[in-house]
């Protein structure tokens, strides 16, 4: 069945999700979203049992029961709504995971969650081939429903904008490996459009922040199998001029719908997926880059007289408020003064500078409180939205300037596919994890050869560690 408008930008997008095949992608994309998939996964094994995702799975599975869906990391299983809501929080556990650059999401928590819950609920065989074509339309339609919102703008009025755009990724997902036709996916597209939430004060202290994106997944699972029993959704939800996903979200800031389909199929916007480099979030990573450059040149938290960053709009409101102690572990991957901080002193950003004795120590606040953030106007260009200036004044000495066009694992400096396989090796490692992670890294790269994705899941599903830090 055909879309109410097979013409218009919501029937072109489910008629596109509906008839991607395997053959369609380059294989540079299919490449790029192996390694992107590799990304994601150590992320849910790594996030799996934090403190706060041991929390989530405690009240979720109270709620939701045994089930017969497998809970990443966890040898447990529940619904497949409860496994998609925390296997999203998992991998936005511990802010290591994937960004999208230009309409910031964290794709694979949104997507991955999805597909494996839907799969566990299927009466058939996926292969390798039908998963990652599936987890490409999730990350092909979320970001370019993002675009057509102005990406960052959303975080700039207080959105969580991953939260409020993912949901449509989800359903893309799901919706593929259910093999809905376009008049379905139509209906998928709405139902999760109207479920699109998200507030970004949850990044002060909230344990909240890391499920929104859990939620948007769980969500768009939700608006796939009821669009699949017959349940239908709103129509051309995103030309609709009251009420509907654009316009609401979008008033008063000039949406471009013609943005979600500009080029589909043929300009693949997953290529534009940041690997984060860093446990932080991804605002702070080019002011992170900048403080370790510092460092490189001798610069010590004793030489300091004061640090001023200079951040596009987007990143300033996302990533700085004076913080005053106690700074919760989320507060601390979330604020600019604190990762650039930590980055001086201890030349990393990684899970052992969100200790909460790290976080308290006097060091880190005596050079805290030596640190402002300001926004650069100039930064507000869609094209330099993570351009970063920072100047150094350095006691009895002259003022050290330094300037980034973007962060390590960003657009203009990505992470090659072999780094991210060494990313993921290392965090696999940091959880005792190594032989594991071998089996699946070979069935991940091998993705498009692998004629059932059972074995990958079982693998995943297993119990993890606990993280090996006091958090």
């Amino acid at each position: 069945m055909n879309p109410t408008d097979p013409d218009g930008v919501t029937g072109r997008l489910a008629t596109w999700i509906a008839g991607l095949r395997h053959d369609d992608i380059p294989e540079a994309v299919r490449a790029r979203a192996r390694h992107l998939l590799l990304d994601g996964l150590v992320c849910a094994l790594v996030g799996a049992r934090l403190p706060w995702s041991e929390r989530a799975v405690e009240a979720v599975l109270a709620l939701e029961g045994a089930g017969d869906v497998p809970l990443l990391g966890w040898g447990r299983t529940t619904s497949a709504p409860a496994a998609c809501l925390l296997g999203g929080t998992f991998i936005q556990g511990f802010e290591l995971d994937d960004y999208h650059v230009r309409a910031p999401l964290h794709s694979n928590s949104l997507v991955v969650p999805s597909a494996v819950s839907t799969i566990a609920t299927l009466d058939r065989t996926v292969s390798g081939r039908d998963l990652l074509t599936a987890l490409i339309a999730g990350y092909e339609v979320g970001p370019r429903v993002g675009l057509a919102l102005h990406g960052a703008e959303m975080l700039s009025r207080g959105w969580h904008s991953g939260a409020v755009f993912g949901t449509h990724a989800s359903a893309a997902t799901s919706a593929w490996l259910r093999r809905l036709d376009p008049a379905r996916v139509e209906d998928a597209l709405g139902l999760a459009a109207t479920q699109s939430a998200g507030l970004m004060a949850a990044q002060y202290e909230a344990m909240s922040k890391r499920m929104h994106h859990g939620f948007a997944s769980r969500n768009g699972l939700y608006a796939a199998a009821l669009a699949e029993a017959g349940y239908t959704g709103i129509k051309r939800v995103y030309e609709r001029e009251y009420g509907g996903f654009l316009t609401t979200f979008g008033e008063g800031h000039d949406p471009r719908p013609d943005l979600i389909t500009a080029g589909l199929g043929q300009e693949w916007v997953l290529l534009d997926t940041g690997v984060k480099a860093y446990a932080a979030m991804a605002a702070t990573h080019a002011s992170i880059d900048c403080a370790l450059e510092a460092r490189s040149r001798g610069i010590t938290a004793q030489d300091v007289e004061s640090i001023s960053v200079e951040v596009s709009h987007a990143a300033y409101h996302h990533g700085w408020w004076k913080p005053e102690p106690p700074l919760e572990t989320i507060g601390a991957q979330m604020n600019i003064g604190y990762a650039v901080s930590v980055a001086l002193l201890d030349g990393q950003v990684l899970a052992e500078q969100f200790t909460r004795d790290r976080i308290a120590a006097d060091d880190v606040w005596s050079l805290l409180r030596r640190v402002e953030v300001h926004h650069c106007p100039d930064f507000d260009r869609p094209e330099d939205r993570f351009r970063t200036r920072m100047r150094v004044a350095r006691r009895g000495r002259d003022t050290v300037e330094i300037e980034v066009d973007g962060p390590l694992g960003g657009p203009t400096r990505p992470l090659p596919n072999a780094d991210v396989v060494a990313k993921a090796r290392r965090l696999a490692e940091s959880i005792d994890l190594a032989a594991r992670w071998e089996r699946i890294e070979q069935m991940v790269l091998d993705l498009d050869s692998l004629p059932d994705v059972s074995a990958l899941v079982g693998e995943l599903a297993a119990e993890v560690p606990a993280l090996p830090v006091t958090l």
